[in-house]
């Protein structure tokens, strides 16, 4: 594979704001945008961490405006594409109208698997924009390659440039993501991508059966940064491929001085695979339920173990974040604690 084949989509700022509490400054999109973009990465991605519109009491608020971060990255890309994020029920058509007026480049439009058919409207509006739209497929490992073949060629149909197979959860095996990512490679005509978290310490692996698959496109976090254990880091990556002979474009050590000396420096906790961040994967929960789960826990007397098994059991999704309190009222009713919600 060349370097003319391949593209990473580097996600610190929109992916890895939920390691900042979406609390990142101007100051530092701009420095990581112009390191990464000295390093050679082709898109960068910023937004919210559940994407545009995401700031909010449900998901967590942005300490500065999107929209400002959005300028911000885009006057400091010299040649990377700045890509946001959109879920729709989320993020509104307005959205990306305003990253199309401030220069963004890149749509990506994320749904729950099962539920291509919401993405159509977005998928159409951001080629009418004149944006590139991405179709991503979260939590693909829920439903069997096949299922997630006939999601993504919706998406296609819907006008999308490329589709992802998004491991939102971290919870996919070396062999399920190479299954998957072969499934939509062989059924579909736009370029494929992949996602990857780091919950079971796959997310490099699963990235590296990707690319073996057939998959164009790849997705990073510099310092690992990102929900739960966080995401396949940009440096190990590009370090890996090299090795393996795979033409990145991205400059190895200058990736690995913006991950040491401008990323991880702003991150408010280690990106390791810890006890909540390996359930998360274990169980097949939403990354992003971390910190939710974790106060929730905190506040409730409960296990967040616990909470995080049992949101496993109900295959509870994104967007059901109310989940994670019913689910632990529902342990402290049943350890016999009195509480109230």
């Amino acid at each position: 594979m060349s370097a003319a084949d391949f593209r990473l989509t580097d996600s610190t700022l929109r992916d890895g704001s939920h390691a900042v509490r979406h609390q990142y400054t101007q100051r530092q999109v701009t420095d990581i945008v112009a390191g990464l973009d000295q390093a050679g990465v082709a898109v960068l991605e910023v937004a919210h961490g559940d994407g545009l519109g995401g700031s909010s009491f449900s998901y967590g608020f942005s300490g500065t405006n999107d929209m400002e971060l959005i300028s911000a990255a885009v006057a400091a890309a010299k040649t990377a594409k700045i890509a946001c994020l959109l879920i729709p029920g989320i993020g509104t058509a307005e959205d990306l109208r305003a990253i199309a007026d401030l220069g963004a480049a890149v749509a990506r439009i994320a749904t729950h698997c099962t539920e291509a058919d919401i993405a159509e409207q977005h998928i159409g509006m951001a080629k009418e924009l004149g944006l590139e739209a991405v179709g991503f497929l979260m939590m693909a490992h829920m439903i069997e390659p096949e299922q997630l073949l006939a999601q993504a060629r919706k998406m296609q149909d819907y006008g999308a440039d490329v589709v992802y197979c998004v491991d939102s959860a971290g919870a996919m095996t070396t062999p399920m993501a190479r299954a998957r990512i072969e499934a939509l490679v062989a059924g579909l005509d736009i370029p494929v991508g992949i996602h990857a978290h780091e919950n079971l310490s796959l997310s490099v692996a699963n990235s590296l059966s990707a690319l073996e698959a057939g998959a164009l496109h790849v997705d990073a976090c510099t310092a690992g940064a990102g929900a739960g254990a966080g995401n396949c880091p940009t440096e190990v990556l590009v370090a890996v491929c090299e090795k393996l002979g795979i033409e990145t474009g991205v400059d190895v050590l200058a990736a690995a001085s913006v991950a040491e000396e401008t990323v991880r420096p702003a991150l408010q906790r280690p990106q390791v695979v810890d006890r909540a961040s390996l359930i998360l994967g274990y169980a097949g929960v939403y990354g992003s339920f971390m910190l939710h789960s974790e106060r929730a826990a905190a506040r409730y007397g409960v296990s967040q173990a616990e909470i995080l098994l049992e949101l496993g059991r109900r295959k509870v999704v994104g967007g059901q974040e109310d989940m994670i309190i019913d689910v632990a009222l529902e342990l402290a009713a049943r350890s016999g604690q009195e509480v109230s919600p």
